[in-house]
């Protein structure tokens, strides 16, 4: 009897298929409940009108939340004890991210492409990380400059440290 599983004795022929599946399950649950440990997402307005081509200005969250600011196309997410700052546009084909309900996780609306609320591909169409804006400390705000994306496939290094540690 074929086994889908050449190193699988057990004469069982989905065994493997079914394994896969409540490992990929299993993988896709943990993903979730980790973006669910984080608060409520809220519209953010920037602290001072922005300049043209300027940085924008927002205070540091007391917690884990997810802030929009659709004037200047920013997402501001404070997770695990750091702030990040994105631009709001899917790297894929730049539709406009939204914050998952109850999860602060983002998805595009467009192709659905997931991503944890640190920026990090989950799944979909899209082939990288969310673009991580340049993001300064300054007292109990933090500074954004929404002219300066760092791209994980261009400059990884840059992608990783954009980012402030609280």
């Amino acid at each position: 009897m074929s086994t889908s599983d050449p190193d699988s004795s057990s004469p069982c022929g989905d065994c493997f298929g079914r394994r896969a599946f409540l490992r990929d399950t299993l993988t896709a649950a943990v993903a979730i409940a980790g973006l669910s440990t984080l608060g409520p997402i809220q519209e953010l307005a920037a602290m001072e009108p922005r300049r043209a081509g300027g940085t924008v200005k927002y205070p540091i969250p007391a917690t884990d939340s997810v802030s929009i600011d659709s004037t200047n196309e920013v997402i501001v997410s404070r997770s695990g004890g750091e702030m990040f700052a994105f631009a709001l546009s899917c790297p894929h084909q730049n539709t406009a991210l939204r914050a998952l309900p109850g999860t602060s996780g983002f998805q595009c609306s467009r192709h659905k492409s997931r991503y944890q609320p640190n920026g990090t591909f989950i799944s979909g169409k899209a082939t990288r990380n969310m673009d991580r804006l340049q993001i300064t400390r300054d007292g109990t705000n933090i500074v954004v400059d929404p002219n300066v994306a760092y791209l994980s496939d261009e400059e990884p290094d840059k992608w990783a440290a954009a980012k402030i540690k609280l």
